[in-house]
């Protein structure tokens, strides 16, 4: 969806992930849309005026108190002359001061004078935003309308790895299209409530997410490489866009996303149960990687070689097929049933088959051919099938797959 025409105004507070604004700005300018910036004390540590000068094409703006920014323009009019308000990174600081509604600088002024929208990114230590302080504000914060992007999972720069890094730049991006499909600005004076584009309130979308483990004996089991990063990723864009949101996620090292129900399973025969208590749906996104078989009989017992080495015969029997249970016709099927296939060639032929085969409405296709990087990396580069064609879609991160996907089916159940 098109932004060219729209502004932004971009809020850079302090930490390390502030040099990926410029990325963002790169973006926002290639895409047509104007961005005035406005860089905190602490964000000027990392990243220069000029640079983001440079970037933007526009005039830096830094102090609240400043007699030229004031004479020419005015801290009121800056806050609203824009599209939409985004703050990345946000730091834990910014988010307590929009909390506690506090103006002690330039952009918590701005934040706290604006009635346009507002997009926050946090990028903080994983035990800050951890922190109950900072999770109670993120939730003050959502109750208000603030729509929120991140943060990503990973190895930070302080040597710990968790939740707490700043989303990808193009996440970000896709959050903000989302964000300027539906402009919504307070309605009176006086009203105090952002409202967030609420596309899906109302609704019940049920996703699947991570592999499966399928039992061999108590020590050993059949899996795919699954990491759930994409299941949960769209679980989380679902739920941004109001929706409830049920997610059944196989065995995953990553965080429950927030604000969704999550029914946690091991095994093929569990999720299938897990997904049929779960209806009605309006929606339904298979993500999971489900093993295609299991072992007819699993060992009570480790499982141990015989007296010449020799492996022990397994007997392998066809697990359920979740997709075409849940899509087969009947009064009980989501109105869109959205499946994946991941395949390491052919991929297009692969996925019209299985769309047509399993009555799914939509396939997303991917490559996962290990040179690919895909399958339990960050990054995703889909293919959507549907009845109308393919759509083909850049490499990008999968949190702005997800926001992608979410958008088309939000579009899809209006």
């Amino acid at each position: 969806m098109s932004i060219a025409g729209k502004r932004v105004l971009l809020i850079i507070s302090g930490g390390i992930a502030a040099y990926k604004a410029l990325e963002l700005i790169r973006l926002l300018r290639k895409a047509g849309c104007a961005v005035s910036c406005v860089l905190t004390a602490g964000g000027a540590h990392f990243v220069t005026p000029l640079s983001l000068q440079a970037l933007s094409e526009e005039k830096v703006y830094t102090e609240l108190f400043s007699l030229t920014d004031e004479s020419e323009m005015g801290h009121i009019q800056l806050s609203r002359s824009a599209d939409l308000v985004v703050v990345a990174p946000a730091s834990a600081d910014l988010l307590a001061k929009m909390a506690a509604g506090m103006a002690d600088d330039l952009a918590s002024t701005l934040l706290l004078a604006t009635d346009t929208r507002v997009l926050v990114a946090p990028a903080m230590n994983v035990r800050m935003w951890l922190h109950p302080a900072t999770q109670a504000n993120m939730m003050l914060l959502g109750q208000r309308g603030v729509a929120v992007v991140g943060p990503d999972e990973g190895a930070m720069a302080c040597n710990e790895f968790g939740p707490g890094r700043l989303a990808e730049p193009p996440a970000i991006l896709a959050a903000i299209e989302v964000l300027l499909a539906e402009p919504i600005r307070l309605p009176a004076p006086g009203l105090r409530t952002l409202e967030a584009p609420r596309r899906l309130a109302g609704r019940h979308v049920l996703v699947t997410s991570g592999p499966t483990h399928e039992p061999i004996d108590p020590v050993r089991y059949i899996a795919n490489r699954s990491s759930g990063r994409q299941g949960h990723a769209i679980a989380a864009a679902l739920a941004g866009l109001g929706a409830r949101v049920t997610l059944v996620s196989g065995p995953v090292v990553v965080a429950d996303p927030a604000g969704v129900d999550v029914v946690r399973v091991e095994t093929a025969a569990e999720m299938l149960a897990a997904c049929q208590a779960a209806l009605p749906a309006d929606a339904a996104v298979f993500a999971a990687a489900v093993a295609d078989w299991r072992v007819a009989h699993a060992a009570g017992q480790k499982l141990k070689k015989g007296p010449d080495g020799a492996a022990p015969g397994l007997a392998l029997v066809p697990n359920p097929d979740i997709l075409a249970t849940i899509a087969a016709a009947g009064p009980g099927r989501p109105r869109l049933v959205v499946g994946f296939a991941a395949e390491t060639h052919e991929m297009l032929v692969h996925a019209q088959d299985k769309r047509a085969r399993k009555n799914a409405d939509w396939i997303v296709a991917n490559d996962v051919n290990p040179a690919s990087g895909i399958m339990g990396g960050t990054e995703n580069e889909v293919h959507l099938v549907t009845t109308e064609g393919i759509e083909d879609w850049p490499r990008m991160d999968k949190q702005a797959v997800a926001v992608r996907l979410a958008e088309r089916i939000a579009e899809a159940l209006a």
